[in-house]
This record gives structure tokens, sequence and C-alpha cells, in this order.
């Protein structure tokens, strides 16, 4: 009998017949009218005369006589379909329900009956297939858009002309129809439509396609004002609702909000809400349209849906309700950030609907906080964002509400740290998972979040310390707390005022009054997964004393050291340098009060004091002697573990630290005494501070804000002019007081030669024995008769070994460290010819001759010989003439003399022997017969040229590299061999510079060891891959980071495939390379050092 309802309905429901809608516009609603009125007569007609339709006839009868809105005798037509749809739905629903108790009594009955696992549960009679689901999805289109949407009062839902053309087809239909019946028509379908929602299958299609629509039908049923118009005649007044019929339409409503997905209910309370509402003095057509576009709703409606979201909002999971409603679906761009700022505002805005704020924020701040915990990783990052956004915004807007239901809550765990006793918690204070989350939420909140308030520091400045704790503990374990940890700290030392966090430095170190200090007794234990729990501290024996003291004593040395780690953290603030410059001053402050201390112990009279004052006069001695060695080690560790640049990186802080280091040499002269007078480590101090200043002010152009900043140090400067004992600091003192306090204005002469000798004594010391041991090796020379004096216009000078060196002009192209290395050549091989008859024996045809002579130009150019470095260019023909002789002493003294032309004239002759490399011989008396000989002849030279490049071959060598690149791709198999040899030997000396080269040279290389059909030229690049792993060795793994994986395959493919044994040799012996650099890499060698620490 269903399919029989459900064929009913499909003959009422059937499309319109095309040939009727090919007209004007005006013919559409013709054109729906007389459907409408055939497909209803159709089905009247055939439910007399079919068989098939006779029990259908009975049951809608029989619904039929129990309506009371049935009206038989409408001259609407699409009232009249709308009826006879709502009756078959009522026939279905009917159906249904008895189908559905009489399914119920058998399962019951047979429920004794053993079922086997493989048996499938019989199907329930409501279960629909995807056809008959279809057919009355289409029912319920017609119901709601002919017998509800119409008769919505205006701006109430979405109209239907912005739906769809049909829907506008509809609506100008339906517009014409009797109006003092609209009300009692919308609620004839409401009632419908709720009473098919009550059996489960039916609900789903109702309210997954037409909730939206049903939820303004309830609205303006139940709550839409009567106007007094309305009440005109007796016609209006009998169409009215009666009061009981609109709190029935209320239940309705509220029946209905809390049975559907919240999510949903939110979404389309949003769209009965309407757009913003729009201001009447826009008269523009522009203006009407955006209103139209926006659907503004009434007064009346609005303060409804106002008041429907408030409630959904502060129920239980409200907050994650409206969330999911608006953000469900993003897509994680820049709209989804805006989507969840206006949430987060949502939430924090009060609405007017709240008995109190009070009761508003402490029903909605735990689930906002809620919202930071979870789990689905899709949708947790957008509920964070909400959640953060919202804390924040709270913490502005409302700070006492959000340090009473926001911030202590949330802290609560941290919190407990500090006022935990063994009588509440005798065993853990603060579990695992409960520090976990806080300590993530403060990260979420405070580091994510980002935005500092002076709210947010105060309540971290509160539980900061036990932040600390906690991340000395992590460093001392593997966690995953350390680096949320660290994150938090950063995030509140960077962002804090200077005052409160040298403050809270100071605190932690134990050089101030501590607040929030740890619960005593209780300590920090790992966790079972990974992170920590506070738990109480096993008591000590008396003979377990030694351990505590040792104890204490390491773990205050272990925060100092990570504070010391935090603070080098910091590369990008000031508040390093800063609290280096606060201890340093109060260091100052104490050397100041020192002699003060000292005579009013000789003048204490511990006789007239009682032995309680003589107890805490040195229990407080002994306090302040023990902060003053706390700030001893604390300035010796920092001095020794943070970088001058991360302690003093500003021009400000530099001279603030001189002005420290000469009041502190000020007061030592005020107490200074006969045997401290000659103090050298004071002195060698005092004079390096000096000469820290005169070398700023000799720097670029100061500025008068620089000059101003130095005015602090005219005082000082002028006690050490006057009352220091050292002559060389009374004057520098003197001349530097004088450049500050005139702006530069007057410049002694000796000032930076002073500054010099002060700041630098010890190189003023070894320079001065230089200058004695070369004015020595000039008289030597000067007495001798072996060698010629230099005269004043000779372009040579005298090295420190008594050589001649060529001066700074002739050795533009000679490195700084080749220029020392130069050594005197050996009697017999002293050049005492001409250099002419040198360049001419170079070319003799006997092999010795030739041969010596090619030595001495060698030793020429290593020495500088003026006459060589200006003929370089016939040195160089020369050579590479001699390189194509036969003979081995003749190349070979050739292949030398080249090498050591290249290692000092690199940026000429290098690009000459890479073409010569490249394309052969470029000589006209070349022989081309012997170009491939001489090419490999030049890549020995190459070879040593590389080897020779040292620290300067990142910057000469990335030519060389795409030569012997383009040479592993050679005709000749002895060139592309000799290109990968080379390649080899010069990436052992590229390190950093290789890194944009390692894709390219990884391709080469893999493709060379997978294709190439030589032996000797698989070797040659196996050979290569071993050299650059023992070339780079610990930095392999930086620079090569991105193709070691390819080497190492390319590796194992030619031990498990080459056939070449010598080949397959190479890659083991590269593997082991590879094996020990990664081992050292993932296993860091283990250092046990002991530091002896000597306090000032």
């Amino acid at each position: 009998m269903t399919s029989a309802i459900l064929s009913a309905i499909s003959i009422l429901t059937r499309p319109l017949v095309q040939e009727h809608v090919h007209e004007a516009q005006s013919s559409h609603q013709e054109a729906l009218l007389a459907a409408l009125r055939a497909n209803r007569a159709l089905l009247l007609q055939q439910l007399q005369s079919e068989s098939s339709f006779e029990d259908v006839k009975k049951l809608r009868d029989d619904v039929m006589a129990e309506t009371k809105w049935l009206c038989c005798d409408t001259e609407d037509v699409t009232w009249g379909f709308v009826q006879e749809c709502l009756l078959l739905l009522l026939t279905l629903a009917r159906h249904l329900s008895v189908e559905l108790e009489r399914f119920e009594l058998t399962l019951a009955s047979s429920a004794h009956k053993q079922c086997t696992p493989e048996m499938a549960p019989p199907l329930p009679p409501d279960v629909l297939s995807f056809t008959q689901q279809k057919t009355l999805g289409a029912a319920l289109q017609f119901v709601v858009s002919l017998g509800l949407c119409p008769y919505l009062a205006p701006g109430v839902g979405v109209p239907l002309g912005c739906r769809s053309v049909f829907g506008a087809t509809v609506e100008k239909l339906v517009r014409g129809g009797i109006v003092s019946a609209a009300e009692r028509r919308l609620l004839t379908t409401t009632n419908v439509l709720m009473q098919l929602a009550e059996l489960s299958s039916l609900a789903t299609l109702v309210f997954t396609r037409h909730l939206g629509d049903v939820m303004a039908a309830l609205c303006q049923l139940g709550y839409q004002p009567l106007r007094a118009e309305r009440a005109g005649n007796e016609e209006e007044k009998m169409h009215n609702l009666c009061a009981e019929e609109r709190r029935t339409c209320r239940e309705s409503l509220r029946s209905l909000l809390g049975k559907v997905y919240q999510p949903i209910v939110i979404k389309e309370l949003l769209i009965l809400q309407g757009g913003p509402k729009q201001s009447g003095a826009v008269g523009s057509s522009g203006g009407s349209s955006s209103r139209a576009a926006l659907g503004s709703a009434p007064a009346w409606l609005r303060r409804l849906c106002g008041q429907l979201l408030s409630e959904r909002l502060m129920q239980p999971n409200g907050v994650q309700a409206v969330v999911r409603a608006i953000l469900e679906g993003g897509s994680g761009g820049e709209s989804d950030w805006r989507k969840c700022d206006g949430v987060a505002r949502i939430l924090v805005a009060c609405p007017q609907q709240s008995a109190s704020a009070d009761t508003y924020y402490s029903q909605v701040c735990p689930q906002i906080l809620d919202l930071l915990h979870l789990k689905d990783k899709l949708t947790a990052q957008q509920f964070q964002r909400v959640s953060t956004r919202a804390v924040l915004s709270m913490v502005h807007e409302r700070p006492s509400f959000a340090q009473q239901y926001l911030l202590t809550p949330l802290l609560a765990p941290l919190h407990r740290c500090t006022t935990a006793s063994r009588e509440s918690d005798p065993e853990a204070a603060v579990n695992e998972w409960e520090l976990t989350r806080c300590v993530e939420d403060v990260y979420k909140i405070w580091v994510v979040g980002n935005s500092p308030s002076a709210p947010l520091l105060e309540a971290l400045e509160d539980v900061f310390p036990v932040v600390f704790t906690l991340f000395c503990f992590t460093k001392q374990n593997v966690s995953h707390l350390r680096a949320p940890c660290q994150e938090i700290l950063l995030w509140y030392l960077n962002h804090a005022e200077k005052s409160a966090a040298l403050s809270t430095l100071r605190q932690l170190l134990g050089l101030q009054e501590q607040r929030n200090e740890m619960a005593a007794g209780f300590h920090f234990t790992p966790g079972s997964d990974g992170g920590a729990r506070f738990s109480s501290r096993e008591s000590s024996s008396p003979s377990d004393e030694d351990d505590v003291l040792y104890e204490k004593l390491s773990g205050e040395q272990w925060r100092l050291e990570c504070l010391t780690h935090l603070l080098a953290e910091l590369k990008d603030s000031d508040l390093p340098g800063d609290f280096f410059l606060d201890l340093l001053q109060e260091l100052t402050s104490w050397t100041a009060t020192a002699g003060e201390e000292k005579e009013d112990e000789q003048q204490l009279d511990v006789s007239a004091m009682t032995l309680l004052e003589v107890e805490q006069q040195l229990l407080g001695r002994a306090e302040t002697q023990g902060r003053r060695l706390v700030l001893l080690q604390v300035l010796a560790v920092m001095v020794e573990s943070l970088q001058h640049t991360v302690l003093l990186r500003k021009p400000t802080q530099v001279i603030d630290f001189i002005a420290s280091l000469i009041q502190r040499a000020c007061v030592g002269l005020d107490q200074a005494t006969g045997s401290s007078l000659g103090n050298p480590v004071e002195s060698q101090t005092l004079s390096m501070g000096l000469g820290l200043v005169a070398t700023l002010l000799s720097g670029p152009k100061l500025s008068v804000e620089d000059y101003s900043s130095m005015s602090r140090l005219l005082l000082p400067l002028e006690t050490l002019s006057q009352e220091h004992s050292d002559g060389v600091i009374q004057e520098l003192a003197s001349n530097l007081r004088t450049v500050i306090a005139t702006h530069g204005a007057y410049w002694p002469e000796n000032l930076t030669a002073a500054a010099q000798s002060s700041s630098k004594p010890e190189a003023a010391k070894v320079s001065s024995a230089l200058s004695r041991k070369k004015q020595k090796l000039l008289t030597d020379a000067g007495d001798s008769q072996t060698s010629p004096r230099p005269s004043p216009r000779d372009n040579t000078r005298i090295s420190g070994e008594g050589q001649p060196e060529p001066s700074e002009g002739a050795t533009a192209g000679k490195s700084q460290q080749d220029r020392g290395k130069t050594s005197a050549p050996s009697d017999h091989s002293t050049p005492t010819k001409p250099f002419s008859e040198w360049l001419l024996e170079a070319c003799d045809p006997e092999v010795p001759t030739r041969a010596f002579a090619l030595r001495v130009l060698t030793q020429m150019v290593k020495n500088g010989n003026p006459e060589a470095v200006k003929d370089q260019d016939k040195v160089f023909t020369v050579f590479l003439e001699n390189l194509e002789h036969e003979d081995p002493f003749i190349y070979l003294s050739a292949i030398q003399g080249l090498a050591v032309l290249a290692e000092f004239y690199p940026e000429k002759i290098l690009v000459r022997l890479l073409k010569d490399f490249q394309h052969g011989p470029s000589l006209p008396t070349s022989n081309k017969e012997q170009s491939l000989e001489t090419r490999l002849k030049v890549g020995e030279v190459l070879m040593r040229a590389s080897r020779a490049m040292g620290e300067l071959a990142p910057h000469l060598g990335h030519p060389l590299v795409g030569i012997f690149l383009r040479g592993t791709r050679d005709p000749d198999q002895s060139v592309r061999t000799s290109s990968l040899s080379n390649l080899g030997e010069l990436c052992q000396k590229l390190d950093y510079a290789l890194g944009p080269l390692a894709t390219e040279l990884s391709s080469c290389l893999t493709a060379v060891i997978k294709t190439e059909k030589e032996a000797e030229v698989r070797r040659a690049a196996v050979h290569v891959i071993a050299l650059l792993l023992r070339g780079l060795s610990e930095k392999t793994t930086q620079v090569l980071s991105d193709v070691l994986l390819d080497l190492y395959r390319a590796l194992k493919w030619v031990v498990r495939s080459d056939p070449d044994e010598v080949a397959v040799l190479h890659a083991q012996l590269a593997l082991e390379e590879l094996d020990d650099i990664m081992k050292s890499f993932i296993f860091p060698e283990q250092k046990l050092e002991k530091k002896i620490v000597v306090l000032p």
C-alpha cells in the first residue's frame, strides 16, 4: 500500500507539459495553474476508477473525515492542490505508523527465536527507496512552495523569488490569493508538516530541506504581533489565530529547536534574523537593491532570533554549536580568519536577553576554554583561533571577568604548584594531563595569540617561576613540554616591561626576594606520557644532608645555565644587555659600600648584643655574602656563555658598560691603598675600556645623540685624569674627556695611537719586537756584500724573513696568506742571470738545460720577481709550449710552473687554462694531433691549482665546477675521467659554497654511475662522492641535506649491481665515510668537562 500511496503522489506531482511553457513569461503562471488543475483532476479520477487505489481512497477518506481544515469548495487552484498533497501525505504517515506498530509487535513476538550472526535484521516498513524519497521530496517541495512560503509575512524567511525561477513564478501566482485566510492556511500546512515529522523517516526528508521554512512559519504563527487594523470585519476575525493556537505553535518551535542538531538550528536562526538593519536615509535605487539582497527581517523577528540564539549559546556545549554553525565547511583562508574574529566578538558581547553579565560569562567562559581541547585535527585549528581571539578580546574589553572566569581557571594547575601542601595533596598536587593541558593552553593564548596586554603579562608573571622551574626540569629529560615552556618564557621576556623583566630575572637567580615560590617538599617528576607531574618529595634522612646540599647547589647551577640559554635565544632583544649592565651596576655599588661595611663590622660591639641579635646579624651578613657570590657567579657565566653581540648589541649599552667599568675604577681609586695601586689586572682592564671609548669616537661620524649618551663619562673621566697613578691612563682619560665635551671638534694627534697601545698592550709589545727585528735585518742586509742594497725607488720590499717581496701593486693577485710563505732559494738555484736569459734557456733543445730553466722561472714566480711578474704572459706561454713536450721531466716542470702561476694569479691564468682544457691547446704552434694529451696535462694543472686554492676556493671554484661538469660529457673517456677527478679535488675545498650546486652535482654523478659504460669513469664518479664526503666531514648533513639520500642510493646501487670490483671498493669506502658522518651526527661525542671559575 505504501507504493500505491506514493504512486498517487507521483500522479499529483508529475512534471509540467513542455508545450505549455514555450510562450511568454505571463503564460508560465497559466501553464502552472493548468498543470496543477489537470494533475489533481487526474488523481481524483484514478482514485475513483482504478482498483489498485481502492485502499488508498478508503484511507484517504478516513483522513479527510478527521480533518477540520479541509475546504472542498475552494476556488483557489493552488490551495486545492496543496490540500490534496497534504491529504496524501497524512495518508502515507498514518499507513506507515500502523505498519510500524505491527512491525514492532511482530519483532517482539519473534524475539525468542535464535538469530545467527549471518542473518540481516528485518527492514522496517518506513524505509523508502531512493525513487520513493524523490517522489516524496517533490510533494513536500510543492507543499512548502505553494502552501507555506507565500503566506509568510514580508521579511520572514528567504523569499521564493530569491531561490529559483520556479519560485519566482510561484510567488507571482499565489500573491493574488485570499489574504484573509493566509494565517489559517499557514497554520494548516505547518501542522501537517509537524505531524509528518513525528515519523523519523519522514522527519529526515522534511527537516533536511525545509527546516528553515518550518521554523519561519512557527515564528510567525507564535510570535508575530497582532495589528489593530486586522480586526476589522467578522471574516478576518474568524481566520485569525486564537491564543491557544499561538501557544501551541510556540511550544512546537521550542520542541523543534531542542530536537534538531544545534549547529543547523543556529544557522537557520541566523538566516531568519536577516542582514543588518538598513538606514532609512538611503533613497537611491542602489540602496533599495542592497536592502532587498540582504533581506532585513522585521524587528520582532530579529528580537526573537536574538533571544533564541542567546539561549542556544548559553546552554551546555552551546559555544561549540555556535562555532560549528558558522565555521563548518570553511577552507582556512582569509575569510575564515574573519569569521573566527566575528565569532569571538559574538561570544565576548553579553546579550541583552541575559539576566546578568556575571551569569552569562560564568556559563560561556568555561566553554570557550573547552574549545582549546578538541582532538579533531580538521576543526581544532579553527576552534583554537576562535577561543584565542575570544580570550584576548575579553581580556581587553572585560578584564575583571576575564581574570575571574578565564585566566584563573586556565592557570589553576600552575598556581597549585605554589600552594600545594602535604596534607591536602599527599601524592600528586598536579597530574600530568592537567599540567600538559595547562602549558599547551598558555602557549596557544599567550604565544600563538601574541597580543600582549597588562592583564596577560601580570597573570603570566605570577606563574613565571613555576614555568621556569618546569623548563629546567624538561631540559634535563626528554619531554614534549620543553619547547612550549621555552616559547612562553621567551614571549614574556620579549614583551614585559624592562623593570618587570629585570625584577623577574633577579628573583629567579636569588638576587631578589622571591615571590610565588614552588611549594616546599614538592618537585617535578617525569610523567608516563612524556610530560611531567608535580608530586611530593620523599623526606630525606639526616645522613643525606650532604646529598641534599649537593643537589641544591647543582640545581642552582643548572637554573643559571638554563637562564643563560634563554638569554642567548633573545637575539633581537635588549634585555640580556640591560640585565648584564644592571648586574654590573650592582657590582659597582657593592664595591662602593664594601669599605663602609668593613668599618661597621669593626665598630660593632658584640658584647652589648643579645644572642638573638648576634644570630640575626650573622645570618644577615651571610645572606649578603651569598647574594654577592651569586652575583659574581652570574656575571662569570654570562660573560663565558653569551656572545658580545647578545650582551652589548647597541652603542648605548656599550657606553653604559664602559661607564660602569670607569665608575668601578673610580671607586677603586677612592678606596685604594698602597698595595693595590699597582694592580696590573685592573690597569689593563681600564686601559681596554678607554681604548674602546677611543674606538667608538674614531668610528663613523657620530650624531648628537651619541655624544649626548657619552656625556655620562665626563665626570668619571675627569676623576681618572686627576687621580690615577698611571700617566698614560691620565693622558688618555683627559684627551677622551676633551673629545666628548667638544663633540669631536678637538682631536689630539696621539689619541688613536694611545688608544691602540692601551687597548692592546700585548700586541704593542709584539709589534715593537717585530720592528726591532726588522730593523736588525735591514742593517744586516746593508752590511752584506752578497746582495745589493734596495734603493728607495725599487719596487720591492724586505719581508720578515729577509727576502725580497713584490710591492702591493705588483702582488695584487697574490693572497695574503701566501705572502709570508716564500722562502729563500738555495745557493745553487739563486737566479744570477737576467730574466731574459732564463726565458731563452727555457726553449733550449737540451732537456736538462730547459728543465732547469723552467724550475728557475717557477721559483721566480713564486718569489715574486718583478720581471717575472711584469712578463707573466711570456712565462705562461713558455710553460704552455713546454707542456706539449714528450719528455716527462720537461712537461712535469711545465705543469708545476703553470700550477704556481694559477695559484698566484688565478683570475687571469685559470680562464686561459679552462679554455685549453675544454677546447684543446690554443697556441698557433700547438700539435693538434696531441690535443688529447695536452688537455689531460692541463687537467693535471687544474687539479694542482684546485688543491692550492685554500679558502679562495668558494670564490674561484664556480667556473671550474661548470667546466668539469661539462667535461663529464666529453666523447673521450680519459677527459671524462680527468674531469671527474678534478671535480672531486675541488669539491673538497668548497664547503658551504657547494650548497647551490649540490643538486646539479648529485644528478651528474648519479647519471654517470648508472649509465656510463666505461669502468674507469664510473670509478672516478664514485671516488668523487668519497672525496666529497671526506672533505665536508661533519658539514655533510648541512650542505648535502637535499641530495644525501640520492647519493646514498647511488652508492648502494654500485655495491649491488656494478660489475667492476674497483668501483665497488670505492663505493664501500664512501659508504664507510657516510656511516661515520651519520654516527657522529646522531650520536655526538659526549665531552666530560670540568670548569674552574676564578672569581675576581
